[in-house]
């Protein structure tokens, strides 16, 4: 039963999020009014301190940057779903978190507050929904999250042959 279980929640998180990733693409890649007032209120904070543009269309933190994470992410998560490519949904997984810890910060954090498109918060409930799924399935696939992460340990301190 529990393994039934297991594999029903690894098949549906990763839909989830992914589904959830790519449909906030047509609000981040058409620069859609929704998409102008949350990366606005953001640049603005920035520019508060002394970081003008951090948000803007060209900035490290652009619309388009963190699209383009979404996208990675959730691309990923669904490749992962090809037993040979399984290790890509931890990776999906992993960024996804990275993206909706920063997501969650800034609404918590910040001038942007949990509800600045006056949804009754839904996008940020769809990211705290989205941050847990990610965090769920790191868990579950915590051997594969440790290999991964092992390896790229190695590969950092690796010391050159003499």
């Amino acid at each position: 039963m529990a393994k039934t279980i297991q594999r029903f929640v690894l098949i549906i998180l990763p839909l989830f999020v992914a589904v959830i990733f790519l449909d906030s693409l047509r609000y981040k890649f058409t620069d859609a009014p929704e998409t102008q007032v949350i990366f606005g209120l953001l640049d603005g904070w920035a520019a508060s301190w002394g970081a003008a543009g951090l948000f803007g269309h060209t900035g490290l933190f652009s619309q388009y940057v963190i699209g383009s994470a979404e996208l990675i992410a959730s691309t990923s998560l669904l490749i992962g779903f090809i037993p040979e490519l399984r290790r890509l949904q931890v990776i999906g997984a992993a960024l996804g978190l990275a993206v909706m810890t920063g997501a969650i910060s800034f609404h918590l954090f910040t001038p942007l507050g949990i509800d600045p498109n006056q949804d009754g918060g839904g996008l940020f409930m769809a990211a705290c929904g989205v941050w847990l799924s990610c965090i769920v399935l790191l868990a579950l696939k915590r051997q594969e999250a440790l290999a991964i992460g092992c390896g790229l340990i190695r590969l950092l301190i690796q010391t050159p042959a003499r």
